[in-house]
């Protein structure tokens, strides 16, 4: 018990006085994340709702394809990524291995099937309450595409943070990709288990305690934006 007290002082010392390692982590896992987020954002969201409102040929064996990588083990996704940027690879060229590069290109790849997936759910769902009154305005479907993607922002806003909470657990193919290499690709989940198996528990403890700090902060500032969003489609 007495360890344990002097780990949990000792991580409260580090986050208070801001150390500079711990800052370095932080930012670093941060950037990477978010980063990835919006880029799966830009991706999934269009992917969504063509999945949701489109007629073209395949679409629904892509929307079997889409919510099959929602369950996209990381380190297989991390396994392929590496083979891709490795020097023997088809993009090696680019010497982006063990870079936050690699580490974005990974996140957004497991992210990407699930602000998808999300979003398309979310846009079904929506257009099957709005079909009679678009039919009746002979709404085109860049027109139906604009008005669900607009009245879903709460259901969208829960697919990023859906995206963001996994992005910022990742570890597995983060770890293959980056390398968690010091003072370079070392993020918060990774330094994490760096950390315990050294027995720095003082460093992992207030990672620990930042990474869960994030994840109530990130859905407080959800449900607050979904109340707004709320009162401002009913106003």
């Amino acid at each position: 018990m007495g360890d344990f007290a002097e780990a949990l002082t000792a991580a409260l010392r580090l986050i208070v006085t801001l150390d500079a390692g711990l800052v370095e982590i932080i930012a670093l896992s941060l950037q990477v994340t978010v980063t990835a987020v919006v880029i799966a954002c830009l991706i999934g969201v269009p992917l969504g709702g063509f999945l949701a409102i489109g007629r073209a040929p395949g679409r629904r064996a892509l929307i079997v394809l889409v919510n099959a990588f929602m369950g996209l083990p990381p380190v297989v996704v991390g396994l392929a990524v590496y083979l891709l940027l490795s020097a023997s690879g088809p993009f090696g060229v680019l010497d982006l291995l063990y870079t936050p590069t690699a580490m974005i290109i990974a996140q957004t790849i497991i992210v990407t099937p699930i602000i998808a997936a999300l979003t398309r759910q979310a846009l079904a769902d929506m257009s099957l309450e709005y079909d009679e009154l678009l039919r009746s305005m002979r709404a085109s479907r860049l027109q139906i595409a604009a008005t669900l993607l607009w009245d879903a922002r709460p259901s969208l806003a829960t697919a990023a943070l859906a995206g963001l909470g996994r992005a910022l657990a990742e570890v597995g193919a983060v770890m293959i990709v980056g390398g968690n290499i010091n003072h370079a690709t070392r993020t918060m989940t990774t330094a994490i288990a760096l950390e315990t198996s050294r027995g720095a528990l003082s460093m992992a403890m207030a990672l620990g305690l930042i990474l869960i700090s994030l994840t109530i902060a990130i859905n407080a500032g959800l449900l607050s934006l979904r109340g707004a969003l709320g009162r401002g489609v009913v106003a």
